[in-house]
């Protein structure tokens, strides 16, 4: 039953969020309140903010298994015995080639119309900061090898050397995704931009190797 509970919860989750983004796209994030987010998905107000605390986290949920995917990767790596390094290289290289739009390489026109509301949008520009902040948090425990599940705000536990080597791992992945994105929205097709991300993620992925002990 409990499994039940929370695949409901999450199919509402979806849906509110598909909602909500369909109407910023239409009108512009700020033009949408939350009241008119809930009259549209049908629901109460204290009930669309009991899934959602923030206005920007529906529009963040799209990203919501991403937060921890770089971890989930080096946690299987770690666990096939692969350099974690090597793990999340191969990873964003297999994105690239199936165009998935967390790399920035996709010129779908929703895809394109969601990257324009996100990064257009200050607030959740902001938003998306903390969920890098997140991401890096659980990326350093995996790069450690620390268990899952470990509580909020005892980064200190996780060693210096993880904290730096996530954030730099984190900050690499978002200015690749950053580059595809600037040449995508500028025209350049997805096809010509392939070879040159390729490029660009093992050239990054080499200059991390040299630097970090992972």
């Amino acid at each position: 039953m409990s499994g039940l509970r929370e695949r409901k919860k999450e199919r509402t989750r979806q849906t509110l969020s598909e909602v909500a983004i369909a109407l910023f796209l239409e009108k512009g994030f700020d033009a949408v309140s939350v009241a008119e987010v809930a009259a549209a998905a049908e629901v109460s107000k204290p009930t669309l903010f009991r899934y959602f605390p923030a206005k920007e986290d529906l529009v963040l949920h799209r990203f919501a298994d991403h937060e921890d995917e770089p971890a989930r990767v080096v946690a299987a790596a770690r666990e096939a015995g692969v350099p974690p390094l090597t793990a999340l290289r191969d990873h964003v290289l297999a994105g690239l080639e199936r165009r998935d739009p967390v790399t920035g390489l996709n010129d779908a026109p929703q895809v394109l119309a969601f990257l324009r509301l996100l990064h257009g949008t200050p607030s959740l520009v902001a938003r998306m900061q903390a969920f890098q902040a997140r991401s890096e948090g659980v990326l350093a425990a995996a790069l450690e090898g620390t268990p899952e599940g470990m509580p909020e705000g005892t980064d200190a536990e996780v060693p210096l050397r993880a904290r730096l080597a996530a954030a730099q791992i984190v900050v690499v992945l978002r200015v690749l995704a950053d580059e595809n994105i600037r040449r995508i929205t500028a025209g350049e097709p997805v096809d010509a931009v392939l070879p040159g991300a390729v490029e660009a993620t093992r050239e990054a992925f080499r200059g991390l190797a040299e630097g970090l002990p992972y």
